[in-house]
């Protein structure tokens, strides 16, 4: 076999990377592995974006370490049994593209990933050694989000939380059921134990209190369930995330429409979930995380335990709950604001901003907001009642948008 050069590396490693969303923006383009074409996530060559605490967007260096992997995951398509390009990467190959591409300004950090090979602590400390030396020998700044191995020792996990300034874990599927069944060498325990180490880890590094003292993950850890391959409802993964929050306090749940790889296993889908979906659980879950929504009232028993793919779930809450509506903005606090649709966070705190100087009028609400489209139907305002709009059925197609960029609540 002709040794590879690392551009042939690089392009297969970005490649098999792309399916981790661990690190990347929802809504990007469809990930599809059967046509053999395309680098990296989402613009080639192994570059893809993440987007600081801050709201700053961040270019990363996306890529395996090895593609090579011991497991066979029956949905991954770098699987022991995958007949695939492989490639794996040295240490020093990785810490020298990574210097490479910064200086050029390519990137401003690295997001690592590996498949398994050896054991899940020999991997896990080639991707700790990668950081080690990117931090310590070369006094690298970037940003680094490591991928830890479950099952690798405490102190190598320990060990990548102060070299890195996020780690993930990956949960694959909502169930254990469904781990077992399409990644049996997988265990649900020890993916469990490392989240829950890792957040005890974070915690203690919070509360420490001298300058001194190094950060350990200082922006937390994150992970991703992939949607769509085992036939789990938008209720059993919206559940799944709010006690991975609550659990582990996470800092994101990632959602990975599932997509064909080649030479799938019949026990998984033919076709990839319609893109909508993968966007209307992040919506779902911006709700629960910053709207005040708990997980449970955002689906209910009438929908199957699926999200509406016409329109985005706060407004399809809104129209089942009309009781709710119209809200009068001048009286209302801010956790019933948030729940109008139409408004978004930072529209609800300037709209309350302007209600401290004066009575608010309907233009000053527009003026706010993207479009007064859909919020004219569920608010008063002084000089301002909505119409009446009939059956939810009526109010719905007045409201429903007109096929868009994909954007999240305004």
């Amino acid at each position: 076999m002709p040794q590879l050069t690392t551009l042939e590396k690089l392009e297969i490693l970005s490649d098999a990377a792309k399916y981790d969303a661990s690190c990347a923006s929802s809504s990007t383009t469809r990930r599809d592995s059967r046509d053999g074409k395309g680098l990296g996530s989402t613009t080639g060559a192994g570059i893809c974006h993440s987007y600081a605490p801050d709201g700053r967007c961040i270019s990363l260096l996306k890529i395996l370490l090895t593609n090579f992997c011991s497991f066979d995951c029956v949905f991954c398509i770098n699987r022991s049994s995958s007949n695939v390009r492989r490639a794996r990467f040295s240490v020093e190959e990785v810490v020298k593209l990574t210097l490479s591409f910064y200086r050029r300004n390519y990137i401003e950090g690295l997001f690592l990933s590996s498949g398994i090979i050896r054991s899940p602590d020999y991997t896990m400390q080639e991707i700790v050694r990668v950081a080690e030396s990117l931090r310590r020998e070369h006094g690298f700044r970037g940003y680094i989000h490591l991928k830890l191995i479950p099952g690798a020792s405490r102190d190598l996990i320990e060990k990548a939380g102060l070299f890195a300034d996020r780690v993930s874990v990956n949960i694959e599927l909502p169930s254990e059921q469904s781990l077992q069944r399409f990644a049996p060498e997988k265990r649900p325990r020890e993916i469990s134990a490392a989240m829950g180490g890792l957040r005890l880890k974070i915690e203690e590094s919070e509360a420490e209190t001298a300058k001194a003292a190094p950060k350990f993950s200082p922006a937390g850890q994150s992970t991703q369930m992939i949607v769509g391959a085992d036939g789990a409802s938008d209720a059993a993964i919206l559940k799944r995330s709010a006690q991975l929050y609550g659990s582990f306090g996470l800092k994101r749940v990632y959602y990975s429409a599932y997509s064909p790889i080649p030479d799938a296993s019949s026990a998984l889908p033919p076709s990839e979930p319609p893109l909508m979906r993968e966007h209307r659980l992040y919506q779902a879950d911006w709700l629960t995380r910053f709207y005040g929504f708990e997980a449970g009232e955002i689906l209910d028993d009438a929908s199957g335990g699926m999200l509406d793919l016409a329109i985005d779930p706060k407004l399809a809450w809104a129209l089942r709950h009309r009781g709710w509506f119209p809200v009068d903005v001048n009286r209302a606090d801010r956790e019933t604001l948030l729940r109008v649709p139409g408004l978004g966070v930072r529209s609800v705190d300037r709209l309350l901003a302007v209600r401290r100087q004066r009575r608010v009028r309907f233009e000053d609400v527009a003026k706010l907001i993207r479009s007064a489209r859909t919020v004219r139907h569920f608010i008063v305002a002084d000089g301002w009642r909505p119409g009446a709009s009939g059956d939810s059925e009526r109010l719905r197609a007045m409201v429903t948008p007109q096929p868009r960029q994909l954007g999240l609540f305004g």
